[in-house]
């Protein structure tokens, strides 16, 4: 690890009461890589208590943990990104082995999958969305990972240049997820310790609003990542009530030879007009999305991938 640049986010809003534990114990841990704490908005005394910590603070404006990343990503320059959430409930003791994996196994991103024995920390509501999310995602996008919305992770240098940052809440780390799988990144899970916020502090995750907006993201996700699944369904389903109201409109014509009802037979031309329509917009999509991730790819490969000092060849670190 002594050939790799490594930098330690925190996003943090109003964590005062934890941001000086994760500092220290991230610079006991990793005593060479600084830390950074990208403050959005907070209300308390999470910068000063931050910086006499001994972290580099910087502000993001715009609230939102998406609108941090994108931040996050776009100004610090590193080889290996450790994020972490401020809540210290994460373990900070399995940091280098986590960045160690990521580089000796040349890997773009390490998930720290949350395992507690402590019913607090995780309650049962936020594992069970956890997991239903997961299933979503998996079911669209490929199944890949198990803890979708854990909040440690590393990523490589090329994964962070490479990520369009385009929510700006707590539905990021679906975001995070889908990019890995989209580009086929290779990528791992490890079992951390996950353990409850220090008395006093207060999430900041509203178990259903932030849900329906994770849900939300995800159909956005699968609308543009997918499109020709995505408008074969609405195709598919606006042909299929076409055929079902025709049925008994055809039996009659056969019967008598007559249309007595017209407008359900409008109806009916018309469905099946809106699924051939559908179906054209979700090949021409289809067709975009391949050159836009084709693109995508080619701006991800300009990037080495992280190698383990016994593999750095002169030059690699100038070609980052």
């Amino acid at each position: 690890m002594t050939n790799q640049r490594i930098a330690i986010l925190l996003p943090c809003y109003n964590e005062a009461l934890t941001v000086a534990t994760i500092v220290r114990d991230f610079n006991r841990v990793l005593p060479d890589a600084p830390v950074y704490v990208f403050d959005n908005n907070s209300t308390d005394d999470t910068v000063a208590i931050a910086k006499a910590a001994g972290a580099i603070v910087r502000s993001v404006p715009h609230q939102g943990k998406g609108n941090v990343i994108r931040r996050m990503f776009a100004d610090i320059e590193a080889d290996v990104y450790i994020m972490v959430d401020g809540d210290d409930t994460y373990d900070a003791s399995v940091a280098p082995q986590l960045a160690e994996k990521l580089v000796t196994e040349g890997l773009d991103m390490v998930v720290g999958t949350r395992v507690t024995e402590e019913q607090e920390a995780y309650r049962f509501g936020h594992r069970f969305g956890n997991k239903m999310l997961t299933g979503f995602v998996a079911a669209v996008f490929g199944n890949t990972f198990t803890d979708m919305l854990s909040g440690y992770r590393i990523f490589s240098r090329r994964y962070a240049k490479s990520f369009a940052a385009h929510s700006a809440g707590f539905e990021t780390e679906t975001e995070l997820t889908v990019h890995a799988l989209e580009l086929r990144m290779p990528v791992a899970e490890v079992e951390t310790i996950y353990k409850s916020r220090p008395e006093g502090s207060v999430s900041k995750l509203n178990t259903y609003r932030d849900g329906i907006r994770i849900l939300w993201m995800i159909f956005k996700l699968f609308k543009n990542e997918k499109p020709l699944p995505f408008f074969s369904i609405g195709a598919g389903l606006s042909a299929l009530l076409s055929l079902v109201l025709a049925l008994p409109l055809l039996e009659t014509y056969v019967q008598t030879g007559l249309v007595p009802r017209l407008p359900t037979a409008m109806l009916c031309v018309g469905l099946m007009l809106l699924g051939v329509l559908l179906l054209t917009c979700g090949l021409i999509l289809d067709t975009v999305t391949r050159g836009r991730i084709e693109q995508k790819r080619f701006a991800y490969l300009q990037i080495p991938a992280p190698l383990p000092a016994a593999e750095t060849r002169p030059g690699i670190r100038n070609a980052a």
